[in-house]
């Protein structure tokens, strides 16, 4: 069994983005191209995004800390500390209205 804090990991990613030119950082801490599940944990700064694009399966995001907006067309969802979305499946951006940690988890098609 293997054990990971996401409060920790959200905070070393949160430092990473901080430094990163593009205000972002990410590390897969499951899963992967080899498994059907994979969880992210995804740090955005203030005011950065991931940009407009495609679900690959059935998604949810847990957020672990600060402020975000799930986009999906003129749909808006507000998500804060500890909240869960369920992402559509349809075409959808990540926007970071504040300093962002979330966790990204994906059910990838045909694995």
């Amino acid at each position: 069994m293997d054990k990971l804090s996401l409060q920790a990991k959200a905070r070393e990613l949160a430092h990473k983005a901080s430094e990163s030119k593009a205000g972002r950082a990410a590390d897969t801490v499951f899963g992967g191209h080899e498994k059907r599940m994979r969880q992210t944990v995804v740090a955005l700064r203030e005011g950065r995004e991931l940009a407009e694009h495609e679900s690959p399966g059935e998604a949810t995001l847990l957020v672990i800390s600060g402020r975000l907006r799930l986009v999906a067309g003129d749909t808006k969802w507000q998500g804060r500390e500890w909240d869960y979305l369920v992402i559509p499946p349809v075409p959808h951006s990540v926007e970071a209205e504040t300093d962002t940690t979330f966790l990204l988890t994906v059910a990838m098609r045909g694995r």
